[in-house]
């Protein structure tokens, strides 16, 4: 089934996933580059947006050379998400996603992201508001449910299919999993079996062979990457080759590492100042040099750096002293998610 974002009709889609801290601008297009289909916003709070706050709003920013990308927007109360989807869809997304499966105690505790999914009639009361209140798709991110003891996946999948949405998410697993444990495929194949909406796949697609299973085991509509992305942002292209061609392509070189590294770099200084950029930027070095001999003694270097001339001598002094990238499969599939924590759905 072909999943229609407003212009956009994609087949078997491979998309990033909205992560705090994590999917801004820079980020998201980068892996637009290597292939991602669809992407989408950190996620917003609706209760920001409406009072205009600085930092919610600057979540909307969004670029052409990205869609389709929709903006994540979250929050408890109906009338609120409605009034910020209003808001969220003037700034021009493709698409909105409500989220219904942020874990963390701060946004589930307040009946929001993972909350709803304690009272699913305040989560159909959001999505249906939300829905009414825009002219462009809307979609869900949600999880398998609270717990182990309370699987709602079938009731929310009907709930969205009933209000029209054009594609539900699913995190293979509970709020209370966080990011813990193997997220669980068969729910995901199981919603696919019955539901009439495209599903989208998500949990525990660390490398490109993952997503391939995934799509075959599920038989799911798209599949989404999320913290495997921030390990190894080359893992959309890996995927995309993969399916092409029944095998991986080259490992990146160290150059070519460099290369993107600045790239992205940049951008985040010219979206937010070089200092915050540079700060904020920190978190990314772990995917670009893991898998490089002594990838732990560069990163430590470039994090203690505050200016970009200093990050690119520190690049040329380390090609110049020979040290030498494992270009080779092995160091492809020894990828992980092994990267600080970041909150996502």
């Amino acid at each position: 089934m072909k999943i229609k974002l407003g212009k956009y009709e994609l087949e078997k889609p491979v998309a990033l996933a909205p992560m705090e801290d994590v999917t801004d601008l820079g980020f998201r297009l980068i892996c637009k580059e290597f292939g991602a289909d669809i992407v989408y916003t950190e996620f917003v709070s609706s209760e920001g947006l409406i009072r205009s706050a600085r930092k919610s709003v600057n979540k909307l920013l969004t670029n052409e050379k990205e869609r389709p990308v929709g903006i994540q927007i979250f929050g408890g109360d109906p009338n609120v998400m409605a009034e910020a989807a209003k808001i969220a869809e003037d700034s021009g997304p493709d698409f909105i996603d409500i989220n219904a499966g942020c874990w963390v105690p701060k946004v589930a505790s307040r009946g929001a992201g993972a909350g709803l999914l304690k009272d699913l009639k305040q989560m159909e009361s959001i999505i249906r508001s939300v829905k009414n209140a825009v002219s462009i798709p809307v979609t869900l991110k949600t999880r398998l449910g609270w717990d182990s003891n309370s699987i709602t996946i079938f009731e929310v999948a009907k709930i969205c299919a009933d209000a029209g949405l054009s594609a539900l998410t699913i995190h293979a697993r509970t709020r209370d999993q966080h990011h813990d444990g193997e997220a669980n495929w068969d729910w995901i194949r199981r919603v696919k079996e019955v539901s009439e909406l495209p599903i989208i796949g998500n949990g525990d697609i660390k490398i490109a062979e993952d997503a391939i299973e995934m799509f075959e085991y599920t038989k799911c509509d798209g599949v989404m990457v999320a913290r495997g992305a921030i390990s190894n942002p080359w893992i959309f292209k890996d995927i995309k080759f993969l399916m092409q061609h029944g095998t991986l392509p080259p490992a990146q070189t160290f150059q070519e590492r460099i290369d993107t590294c600045l790239r992205h770099l940049e951008m985040e200084i010219e979206l937010k100042g070089e200092r915050r950029g540079l700060m904020e930027f920190r978190k990314y070095y772990h995917g670009y040099f893991h898998g490089i001999r002594n990838g732990s003694a560069l990163r430590s270097k470039l994090v203690r750096l505050e200016t970009l001339p200093e990050i690119k001598k520190a690049f040329s002094e380390w090609i110049s002293s020979g040290q030498e990238f494992m270009e080779n499969q092995s160091a492809q599939e020894s990828l992980s998610p092994s990267s600080p924590s970041f909150s996502q759905v």
